[in-house]
């Protein structure tokens, strides 16, 4: 899906940031709908089939939680929280619930974009949840031959290390929590946690990364997960 005329559902009690998201959107040619309730952007994701949601989880009453959860027993819309709740059980409960991504207020303008292009690029890929083959800077992975490169040099990875980026790549762009990481790859009755997680990750990026101790690839998501970076939003995320 196209970025550019892409309608986007803007969920937020604080008028002056509904009104900053809605100008900003709108001078990137996106089509804007705004609510300010749970409600409201239940409603509204009812009538005009929005191709992505921006939400607050912070509502009145019931708040952005009940939104996703709403929102999920009936479509796959992309959902981006945008909160002050930045501590790591909301970003968790959040994304376990559905959302696809999360930034905590203040946050920039260009990296919401870039978020936002990532989401619909998202919704523009076969079912499967990625092509057949990734591509990102140098970094190549064959889903098909499960062959790894980084330029022109071939990537011996284990099983389990190639798992756990198969994983990511199903995913590109977007926050994996490491319950999901960790259920993929070995399993909801498998014996592990998440210093068993950072462990694979730290081989992982040994192998793939120009340099492992500034991740190009392989973004942390502290105390959430992991973020398997694409191009375009390199710059953006931290």
């Amino acid at each position: 899906m196209s970025a550019r005329g892409a309608r986007i559902l803007v969920v937020d009690d604080e008028p002056a940031i509904l009104r900053s998201l809605e100008r900003n959107l709108r001078g990137h040619d996106f089509q804007v709908e705004t609510a300010t309730t749970a409600a409201e952007a239940v409603g509204s994701h009812e009538r005009t089939h929005p191709d992505l949601v921006i939400l607050d989880l912070g509502l009145p009453g019931p708040d952005g939680l009940s939104v996703i959860r709403a929102l999920r027993e009936a479509s796959s819309t992309p959902i981006i929280v945008l909160s002050v709740r930045g501590a790591d059980r909301d970003k968790v409960a959040a994304l376990d619930l559905g959302a696809d991504d999360y930034l905590t207020k203040p946050f920039s303008v260009d990296e919401l974009l870039a978020r936002i292009r990532a989401a619909l690029r998202h919704v523009a890929r076969p079912a499967s949840g990625a092509a057949a083959i990734f591509r990102s800077g140098d970094l190549s992975v064959d889903l098909e031959r499960r062959r790894v490169t980084v330029g022109d040099r071939e990537v011996r990875l284990t099983p389990t290390e190639y798992e756990l980026l198969r994983v990511l790549v199903r995913y590109p762009d977007r926050v994996v929590t490491a319950g999901m990481l960790l259920d993929a790859v070995w399993g909801q009755d498998a014996v592990a946690d998440s210093h068993y997680l950072h462990v694979y990750v730290a081989r992982l990026r040994q192998k793939i990364e120009p340099d492992p101790q500034h991740p190009r690839y392989i973004a942390t998501e502290p105390g959430v997960g992991y973020r398997l970076l694409v191009e375009e939003t390199r710059r953006s995320v931290i």
